[in-house]
């Protein structure tokens, strides 16, 4: 019995052994598309359920959706096989570097972290996503989250469980290996996490570093609840005028808006004392805040890119009620998810 994308169905054929070197098999398998008892199509489809969710609901979407099924300890098993192939398959990678070679746009380094729950304790899976953008529509401080910022032409996601040091190589190295020279401008995207910096300073010295306008908003926001309290209308509308300053002037602006717009404070004490920590952290990133300059090139500002690969990818995949797993398994595995959310997933079943 062979299970493939229309169903199980028995086929015969003939078992041959070479009488020059003894090499035995089924000949007309790589005809017919055969891995052990699945075809590749049937192997493309169960990759997609495993990835896409929890391998119980797996067999159960293969078996609602196709009239099939293989059962969750099997697609577990071949979701991890295929993981282990896909992250050495030379050919698909060489096909997406020439898709980033082709692409025409600004280059993104974003980086980011998630925490996933395995065999040796809760790990850190450190995941990079390269991409090139096509410019977008110039905007300001005003209008610049009302603009429609054209997606990728090409995008790749690498992740591991490794040191910050270790990763930073496999960073450098997946850049040379899609096409990326020392010449080519690059943007290095992140939150404020100091190992993120380390590794855009080492590994690419001349690169531009920016720092997420979301991550550094979130700390405006604090500011705006100390000073206005349960009062949620004035929250979201003081940091919003202090995001706008950020974005237009950097740290420099918010500092100003914060000194002139005392009067409309209803708790200035409690603002001040939640303010140096806030200080303290923006300060730290002002070379990171060139926001408005961005802007103006219709590049981007935030690191979405990766935090929505963080939270789709690894949060909800990966941390699902009760799931641990294989340390060695899962920089593989979130690689494949992210390769299913992309134009990638049809370059790999045709190299594969």
């Amino acid at each position: 019995m062979v299970t493939t994308a229309i169903g199980k169905i028995a086929i015969a054929r003939d078992y041959r052994v070479c009488r020059v070197c003894d090499d035995a098999g089924f000949p007309a398998d790589a005809m017919l598309g055969l891995n052990g008892f699945v075809t590749r199509r049937a192997l493309r489809q169960i990759c997609h359920v495993g990835v896409s969710d929890s391998f119980d609901r797996g067999e159960r979407t293969l078996r609602e959706l196709a009239g099939w099924s293989v059962d969750a300890e099997t697609i577990r098993r071949l979701c991890h096989a295929e993981a282990a192939k896909c992250r050495e398959n030379e050919a698909e990678q060489r096909e997406v570097a020439k898709d980033f070679q082709k692409a025409q746009g600004h280059w993104e380094l974003q980086i980011d972290a998630g925490k996933v729950n395995t065999d040796t304790g809760w790990r850190d899976v450190k995941v990079m996503s390269f991409a090139v953008r096509p410019p977008g529509e110039s905007a300001t401080s005003e209008d610049y989250d009302q603009r429609n910022l054209p997606k990728p032409w090409v995008r790749r996601v690498s992740a591991a469980i490794e040191t910050a040091e270790t990763f930073g190589h496999r960073c450098l190295a997946e850049a040379e290996r899609l096409g990326w020279t020392a010449a080519t401008p690059l943007t290095v995207l992140g939150d404020g996490a100091e190992w993120i910096w380390n590794i855009a300073a080492v590994r690419f010295p001349k690169a531009d570093q920016n720092l997420d306008i979301y991550h550094a908003t979130e700390y405006l926001a604090d500011l705006a609840r100390a000073g206005f309290g349960d009062d949620a209308t004035a929250i979201k509308q003081w940091t919003k005028s202090a995001q706008n300053r950020l974005v237009a002037d950097g740290w420099a602006g918010v500092c100003e808006f914060v000194h002139l717009g005392g009067e409309q404070v209803k708790n200035r004490e409690a603002m001040e004392l939640a303010y140096p920590r806030v200080a303290n952290y923006l300060n730290g990133h002002q070379d990171r805040m060139k926001y408005a300059s961005r802007l103006r090139l219709g590049k981007s500002i935030g690191s979405g890119m990766i935090e929505g690969t963080i939270k789709q990818m690894v949060g909800r995949r990966l941390k699902q009620t009760g799931a641990r797993w294989k340390t060695d398994h899962v920089a593989p595995f979130v690689g494949m998810v992210a390769l299913d959310d992309s134009p990638e997933w049809e370059v790999y079943w045709k190299t594969a």
